[in-house]
């Protein structure tokens, strides 16, 4: 790795660093007056700590490689770091005063991690973006989530293998309906009965295809018992029920790669 690429990743690295320093700064009790007034302008929105188009640029010059396994390296290390750095950061903004300042923040991680090519860590904090406007919603109406944004994310959850996310997706989007009304969604262009029938086929299909993962997961690990019979004793290690919506995403992204270990060793088990 060249020397101007190791120092565009870590001029990358500190302003990502930095920025989380000055919002965790900012959002704390034991910050004083003269602090406050010097961090936050306008809003509230943080000075220092704004997440904007200048890192995402820094950001985009680190990728122009054209060497694939150089650039494989640096979008796998940047990928560790960004994921680490975002959870902490998603610990720090629910004390930021303004949703919309928590919301922009979390759409910035999102346009990083679409940039480094990490699928599974935008459609986690997209979750985690709907579920904090979900709960702000009921007092202000324009954080409201419309059924065609929950169908929108249930397929693209579908598309990348998560059906039982996509399913959850679709329950929500479902919500959104009165569903003995068949008067004229002005929003979708569609009648609700239409677009209901659209939502309810994706459901079915996330929960089959859910379903069927699991038969095949159970087939395979009934199918490997006798090759790894001596082993028996060794298990899975328990994954721990977290509260945030992108830990609980991030822990069905487990299951479904157990699920893939589980068939391949169906598939490729010794012979006899």
């Amino acid at each position: 790795m060249s020397k101007e690429v190791c120092g565009e990743i870590s001029l990358f690295r500190s302003l990502i660093e930095n920025r989380r320093f000055m919002l965790i700064l900012s959002c704390s009790s034991f910050c004083t007056s003269p602090w406050k007034d010097f961090i936050f302008i306008h809003e509230g929105v943080p000075h220092l700590c704004r997440f904007d188009d200048i890192t995402l640029r820094i950001l985009e010059s680190v990728l122009v490689c054209k060497d694939v396994k150089l650039l494989l390296q640096i979008t796998s290390t940047l990928k560790n770091f960004m994921r680490y750095e975002s959870l902490q950061v998603l610990r720090e903004i629910t004390a930021l005063r303004s949703v919309d300042d928590n919301l922009n923040i979390v759409e910035f991680l999102v346009r990083i991690f679409a940039l480094i090519g990490d699928d599974e860590s935008c459609l986690a904090l997209r979750y985690e973006a709907l579920l904090m406007r979900e709960r702000k919603a009921p007092s202000d109406q324009r954080l409201r989530v419309s059924c065609v944004e929950w169908f929108a994310f249930a397929e693209h959850s579908f598309q990348n293998g998560f059906c039982s996310i996509a399913r959850m997706a679709c329950e929500k989007a479902l919500l959104c309906f009165d569903t003995n009304s068949i008067t004229f969604d002005s929003e979708t262009g569609h009648h609700f009965n239409y677009l209901i029938e659209k939502i309810e086929e994706l459901k079915d299909s996330a929960a089959m295809t859910s379903s069927s993962h699991s038969v095949q997961a159970k087939t395979a690990q009934y199918l490997k018992i006798k090759p790894v019979e001596t082993n028996s004793d060794q298990t899975f290690p328990l994954i721990e029920v977290k509260g945030s919506a992108s830990d609980m995403f991030r822990e069905g992204i487990k299951r479904r790669h157990l699920r893939q270990l589980h068939d391949a060793r169906g598939r490729y088990r010794p012979s006899e």
